[in-house]
């Protein structure tokens, strides 16, 4: 069960960010795994199954980042990642880039939400979707910019597509679509309470999220 991130989690990442080798590494393992590696697993797991537990028919997956960084992909920088993050998608959506929930941590901040980072041919299914009926979809983002949580943001296309007014125009345009809480390093990641919030998050986009996700069983 997890129990709660604590402030030598985000002590450990510092260090890491300026000792990113791998003798410090292998020095520093056992506070990894205990303040950092070991909770961070409780809460994906945790969150996976009470979001399964509230969604009884939809199979989700979880996977949750290792520490390691991909040899071939090191780019100059240390063997280590500075951050870690989990996913939850519903299958085949991980094989066809769609919608997934997300969770990172890192030294300074924590952040969760939903990401929709589909290739060309997904955006315009997307946008061809919106078009065969704007007002459903309007009714699924209009609940998204009240939220209190939550904020949608990503990169826009700078010729804007489409004739559309408002906050549907701004979604019609987005490259790839992020929803996201951020947060400063403390307050719920203490708490055990987390995981049912992650969950409550994720069930606020769940709408979206399956707006989203329909679209890879079309391609």
């Amino acid at each position: 069960m997890f129990s709660g991130f604590c402030k030598e989690t985000s002590e450990f990442l510092w260090e890491l960010s300026f000792n990113n080798e791998r003798p410090w590494f292998l020095e520093h393992k056992q506070t990894f795994e205990k303040v950092l590696n070991e909770p961070f697993k409780a809460l994906a797991a945790e969150t996976h199954a009470l979001l399964c537990e509230k969604f009884p028919d939809d199979p989700f997956r979880v996977h949750a980042a290792r520490i390691y960084r991909d040899a071939r992909r090191l780019y100059g920088r240390g063997p280590y990642k500075e951050n870690l993050w989990f996913t939850i998608w519903e299958e085949p959506s991980d094989d066809t880039g769609g919608p997934v929930f997300w969770f990172e941590i890192n030294a300074a901040f924590y952040a969760y939400g939903l990401g929709f980072w589909g290739g060309a041919e997904q955006m315009e299914l997307y946008r061809k979707t919106v078009d065969a009926n704007p007002a459903a979809f309007e009714r699924i983002i209009r609940r998204i910019e009240k939220s209190r949580t939550f904020k949608a943001d990503g990169e826009t296309y700078k010729r804007e597509k489409g004739n559309y007014s408002g906050s549907l125009a701004r979604w019609y345009n987005f490259r790839h679509i992020s929803v996201s809480c951020r947060k400063d390093f403390g307050g719920d990641l203490f708490s055990k309470a987390l995981p049912g919030i992650l969950t409550e998050g994720y069930s606020e986009l769940m709408p979206l999220f399956r707006y989203l996700n329909s679209l890879t069983t079309k391609i």
